[in-house]
């Protein structure tokens, strides 16, 4: 399996897919509590016109939590020193919750870097909602175990539809979960995004095109708050309707079709808001 070793000796484990230097790169990042399995039913449809990366966060997956605090600013180190070893000169980076906003971190960061940014399930003024159902994950987790905490984690990680339609797997879900996680490494995760600022302090300086996607059943993040993100990035916003916040897990012809449009610099399909 390959791994890339960052300069504080954390092992971070990485895949590509048809990658080549002289094709255009996605980089899928990974919300909390998931792994590059996550991405695994989009890998297909993505590699037939883009190189893919995907990896796992220091404390995620096949990732090492390593010794140095975890924090936003490890986490953009770590992503850069990584697509330098793969001497990647730029991309495009599509996330997912705490991958949406390390995504925009790095976007503000280093804007050479970064062609085209995808943001799934983020908004600009949710930061009290997010910690604050952050610190119960971490209170459950501190007195129970992964499972536990997972089933807590359902009704806020997926909306009414897809529970509805999968509430014969829902086990299976709960079970996948917890054993691809750390208690450890998912405590020492969620202590760090607790000091994780605001994204309105460096919105402004995102410079690249900008797709923001929300879900209307997502009870973390709203509408209104999506789209002022979008607004802020001076970007385009879509709504994607009974979809929580999972949205390429919920909808994934939906999120490919608006994904693809968005990157081949066509006006996204689904209704604008």
């Amino acid at each position: 399996m390959p791994y890339f070793t960052t300069l504080d000796d954390c092992r971070l484990y990485y895949t590509t897919h048809n990658f080549e230097p002289s094709r255009p790169l996605v980089v899928f990042l990974n919300g909390t509590s998931q792994t590059t399995i996550y991405w695994k039913p989009h890998v297909n449809a993505f590699s037939e016109h883009f190189g893919v990366l995907r990896y796992d966060a220091r404390s995620q997956g096949q990732s090492d939590i390593g010794t140095s605090e975890i924090s936003a600013e490890i986490h953009i180190s770590d992503l850069q020193g990584l697509l330098d070893h793969l001497n990647v000169q730029q991309t495009h980076l599509i996330g997912i919750s705490h991958g949406a906003y390390i995504a925009l971190r790095l976007a503000a960061a280093t804007p050479r870097l970064v062609d085209r940014l995808v943001l799934c399930s983020i908004g600009r003024d949710s930061r009290a909602q997010v910690k604050l159902i952050v610190r119960s994950w971490l209170e459950i987790l501190q007195r129970a175990d992964l499972k536990t905490m997972a089933w807590a984690s359902l009704p806020l990680a997926f909306g009414k539809r897809f529970l509805n339609h999968n509430r014969d797997i829902l086990d299976k879900i709960v079970a996948a979960i917890a054993a691809r996680n750390d208690k450890e490494a998912l405590i020492a995760h969620f202590n760090a995004i607790a000091n994780y600022p605001s994204p309105e302090s460096f919105l402004k300086t995102i410079k690249c095109p900008t797709l923001v996607i929300s879900g209307s059943d997502d009870p973390i993040v709203s509408r209104k708050d999506a789209r002022q993100l979008a607004k802020d990035c001076r970007g385009h916003h879509e709504l994607f309707p009974e979809v929580g916040h999972s949205i390429p897990a919920e909808a994934p012809a939906l999120f490919q079709q608006v994904v693809f449009d968005f990157l081949n610099q066509r006006q996204p399909s689904a209704s604008a808001v």
